[in-house]
């Protein structure tokens, strides 16, 4: 259908997204108020319920919500038709609980970080009165995930199954967290501790589990998928595809234009330890190494324009490897999802729709 010559296929597509994300919207104050009545059930303080409210809406909504609403879509897809609306909600429901586990993530990671700002707002340690009570404000929202899934899935058979994700996936990103608190701090740089396969470490376990496994594994958990060959499956290409996710958004820091990012990059400025810097490192001459060691990790814009314009420098030239690395990386995440035997229940649209989303992305 065109409009005066226009294709309306984008509009429609656009407007789709927007009632998707609306609709699992929707779901959050459900979630909130059965929070906020249980600590109320439990005498707590009024102060202390408007503290929580205040902590739950603040740190979980509002951001792309792609993990939460992954939940909803792989449900969706495996199942070949439109949700019931207690099917709709059983999903939205785990959704929300990785979106509270990110929240959880966050809360603590900006603290460990020292950073300032989160989604366009103050990050909440930074917020009035707030200060180290986010410690415990992150394990509030941490706890929420297995309230929720007592009150909501306990008489599931996968109940256990759904338990086991969230613990183990929070292991896994913690132990992730843990390498590059270690390998990067932002107080201390010291490029001698970083390598590319610290860096494929950090990103499998501190992004690829909890962004691209954890929604997809609790979707086939709800949708009856027992077949434990089914999950290595999934893993064998999810992690993949997070890595590739991560790689890109590592590269859209330095070369992403800040207002298709939503920001403007720091990773030089913060000593992280990026695609960028590890392939810089590994292809770098004496004299580039030596610029990089001088700049890297100094906050000051002038280091950071050095560091950049070396990135661009053969034989470093980070936007033709960049360029090469997601060619090659398309062409094996694609192999693998034409592999997926579909007789058992699992699809290659629930692959598809991941690819398709961050293949090319610009932000």
């Amino acid at each position: 259908m065109t409009t005066n010559g226009t294709s309306t296929a984008p509009q429609t597509a656009a407007n789709d997204k927007a009632a998707r994300r609306k609709r699992f919207e929707d779901v959050f104050p459900i979630i909130a108020n059965e929070l906020l009545g249980y600590i109320r059930g439990e005498g707590m303080p009024k102060d202390a319920v408007e503290w929580y409210e205040k902590n739950l809406y603040h740190n979980t909504p509002g951001g792309k919500l792609n993990r939460g609403m992954s939940v909803v879509d792989t449900v969706e897809i495996l199942k070949g038709e439109a949700l019931t609306e207690d099917e709709y909600l059983k999903a939205a429901i785990l959704g929300w609980c990785v979106e509270l586990l990110q929240a959880y993530f966050l809360v603590a990671d900006d603290m460990m970080d020292a950073s300032l700002t989160r989604r366009g707002q103050p990050c909440w340690y930074k917020m009035p009165n707030v200060g180290n009570i986010a410690i415990n404000d992150a394990f509030m929202l941490e706890a929420a995930i297995y309230h929720l899934l007592k009150k909501h899935f306990r008489s599931e058979k996968y109940y256990v199954d759904l338990l086991e994700l969230f613990l183990e996936t929070t292991f896994q990103t913690e132990l992730g967290q843990l390498i590059d608190l270690l390998t990067a701090p932002e107080d201390h740089v010291d490029l001698s501790r970083f390598s590319l396969e610290k860096h494929h470490l950090i990103v499998v376990y501190k992004t690829a589990f909890y962004s691209f496994y954890l929604p997809v594994a609790l979707a086939m958990r709800m949708r009856g998928i027992e077949d434990e060959a089914a999950y290595k499956l999934a893993l064998s290409i999810l992690i993949p595809l997070g890595e590739y996710f991560q790689v890109q958004d590592d590269y859209l820091d330095c070369y992403g234009l800040p207002e298709h990012i939503g920001k403007i990059g720091t990773d030089i400025l913060d000593n992280k330890c990026s695609w960028n810097i590890n392939t810089a490192l590994s292809h770098a001459t004496p004299d580039q190494l030596s610029v990089l060691e001088s700049n890297y990790g100094r906050k000051d814009p002038v280091a950071e324009s050095r560091v950049k314009e070396v990135f661009s420098q053969e034989p470093i030239a980070l936007p033709r490897r960049f360029e090469t690395y997601e060619a090659e990386s398309y062409t094996k995440i694609t192999e693998l999802i034409e592999s997926v035997d579909e007789s058992g229940g699992m699809k290659r649209a629930v692959f598809t729709s991941f690819l398709n989303k961050v293949y090319k992305r610009s932000k």
